[in-house]
């Protein structure tokens, strides 16, 4: 009798999922809630995944709210390795773009450089009901790639 492999499914170690108001109170709230559950979780990287996350909120309330929607923050930790940070805002029409700041004293324009620099690799991805996920992906440092 031969035996099927199965295909291999990815399965997180750990997941939270939490809406907030999109406010800079919900924004501020989605920093320390990461922090939080990231350091119970046990997770090296905290300080960094944390700084995605304030720059990820601090985007979707900026750019991508919509009077009375709300935002979604969710954490995904893949064994001890590898951190998925996704935020959903209301407004999938607005697709976020890298750009270089107007001039180094601008108060902003500089937060996805900054994912950029965190993370191993970040995107978005359509969302329903019009909406969109901007996630980012920060493995543990000194790991080796498969």
């Amino acid at each position: 009798m031969t035996q099927k492999s199965l295909p291999q499914v990815t399965v997180p170690a750990h997941h939270f999922t939490v809406q907030l108001s999109a406010t800079r109170r919900g924004a501020r709230l989605a920093r320390l809630l990461t922090e939080r559950q990231l350091d119970d979780w046990g997770v090296p990287f905290v300080e960094t995944a944390t700084q995605v996350v304030a720059e990820l909120a601090s985007n979707a309330v900026l750019h991508g709210r919509v009077a009375g929607r709300d935002f979604r923050l969710g954490l995904r930790l893949y064994g001890d390795r590898t951190l998925r940070i996704e935020v959903t805002d209301a407004r999938g029409d607005r697709v976020p773009r890298r750009h270089d700041p107007v001039s180094g004293d601008a108060e902003s324009g500089r937060g996805l450089l900054i994912v950029g620099a965190y993370a191993d690799r970040w995107g978005t991805d359509a969302a329903p009901a019009g909406c969109k996920t901007v996630w980012a992906e920060l493995g543990a440092p000194g790991r080796e790639d498969p």
